[in-house]
């Protein structure tokens, strides 16, 4: 069974009576443990007036809690010489702590007592503020955040993908202490959250570890889903804008199928033929920047004949339909008209005939490598385990990619042209009018 290809560890799954979902995943040689928590919890869950709220949450978790007060949970990690971190994105919020092996009780004693028992205090909400306020400006100094936040202003008129997971600067602003801690009441908590632990250590001891410390806890945290349908796009939308920079900036969006579509396999070999690689099975932990690749399409579609520095597409597994964008940063002298006109020439290109035999062998091989190294290292195999968790379940991964290796050239085509609808895109421009900033 092609699904069999994925090297996943054998991973031993239950849940609490309280609604906990707990992976298992150990790895006998690694001399770390890595210990994630997953919250379907993001900013899908918030509205206009506290948007930024599951950001600014996951600040707050690590101000303090009845056993770690503020400082503590750094001090406790940095002192048996791990690390600690944590990421908001649209659907989910994960926490992810890597130590020795021989100190695994520290990230789980550290979970178990901020999942319901964060103290988010009026004091350290206000200190907040200002960091949070700086990371917004710092964002906006990039004329890929200001087009990309324009971009989901478009292409969302009622779902809450409209806004960037850092929230609105005027809601930043006015966000009260007791707004986040109704927001964490509500939706945090052990119903909502999955649990991962991998790499060096023993299953037994371990489970029974985590049921001591986490089955006590209040079965806490509401449904998470989102009742918002957006509805179809009629016309293109634009956007010109402008601002420091020295390069011209274009991005092309169009709406994209959720993770769980009939049509995610042909979307995902249409984001690896233009742009190079699949989010889902790069080999890559992580939700960072794109990469780009000489032999994708909008690569040799542009850059190569000199009209572009840099040319991507992206689509990023949703629980809810997205957008998937190409984004291109001109070369000297390119003007954004001509890039435009390119970019259309490489999209309808595939629209019309599809992709090539050589193209979907390559996507197949690529699928193949990212599948096989997906899983290397506690905290690779700690983001992935939890990612999937978080979104549907491990049977997602394995269904998708069986269905990418069957995908056919047809298959690609049609979706090609299902997706790259002129009278439904949304297409932001950035002019740059000098100064220090740029792509």
């Amino acid at each position: 069974m092609a699904g069999a290809n994925i090297r996943r560890p054998t991973v031993r799954s239950f849940v609490l009576s309280n609604g906990l979902t707990v992976e298992l995943a150990p790895l006998s040689s690694s001399p770390t443990v890595s210990v994630w928590v997953w919250y379907r919890v993001g900013s899908k869950n918030e509205r206009p007036g506290i948007t930024g709220a599951s950001h600014w949450v996951e600040h707050m978790l690590f101000e303090g809690s009845p056993r770690f007060p503020k400082g503590a949970i750094d001090r406790a990690v940095v002192s048996v010489g791990g690390e600690i971190n944590a990421f908001t994105d649209t659907d989910f919020t994960a926490y992810f702590t890597t130590v020795p092996r021989e100190h695994l009780s520290v990230p789980l004693d550290i979970e178990s007592d901020r999942m319901t028992r964060a103290q988010i205090t009026d004091e350290e909400v206000t200190r907040e503020r200002t960091v949070i306020q700086s990371e917004r400006e710092g964002n906006e100094n990039w004329p890929e955040f200001r087009v990309e936040e324009e971009m989901l202003e478009l292409g969302f008129r009622v779902h809450p993908y409209r806004w960037d997971p850092l929230g609105h600067p005027q809601d930043i602003a006015r966000l009260t202490a007791e707004e986040l801690r109704a927001y964490y009441q509500r939706y945090y908590g052990t119903r909502n959250a999955v649990l991962v632990v991998t790499g060096g250590f023993d299953p037994s001891p371990t489970e029974r570890a985590i049921r001591h410390r986490f089955a006590s806890l209040p079965p806490t945290g509401e449904d998470p889903v989102v009742r918002e349908v957006e509805p179809p796009a009629v016309g293109e939308r634009r956007a010109e804008l402008s601002g420091p920079g020295t390069t011209p900036y274009l991005e092309l969006g169009w709406r994209s199928p959720a993770v769980s579509d009939p049509w995610t396999p042909a979307t995902l070999v249409l984001d690896t033929i233009l742009g190079g690689e699949t989010r889902l099975f790069s080999g890559a932990a992580g939700l960072g920047r794109t990469r780009e690749h000489p032999t994708s399409r909008l690569y040799r579609g542009l850059v190569d004949p000199g009209l572009a520095v840099r040319a991507v597409s992206e689509w990023r597994p949703r629980l809810y339909p997205g957008l998937f964008t190409i984004q291109v940063q001109a070369a000297r002298g390119v003007s954004l008209d001509r890039l435009e006109g390119a970019v259309d020439r490489v999209v309808e290109r595939l629209a019309r005939s599809g992709p090539t035999p050589n193209e979907i062998a390559e996507v197949r091989t690529k699928v193949r490598r990212g599948a096989a190294l997906a899983y290397e290292g506690a905290s690779r195999t700690g983001f992935r385990l939890g990612f999937f968790s978080a979104l549907d379940g491990p049977e997602l991964e394995d269904r998708i990619y069986r269905a990418v290796l069957r995908v056919r050239r047809g298959e690609v085509r049609d979706q090609a042209r299902r997706l790259f609808q002129n009278g439904s895109r949304i297409v932001v421009r950035y002019t740059p009018t000098g100064g220090a900033q740029s792509v």
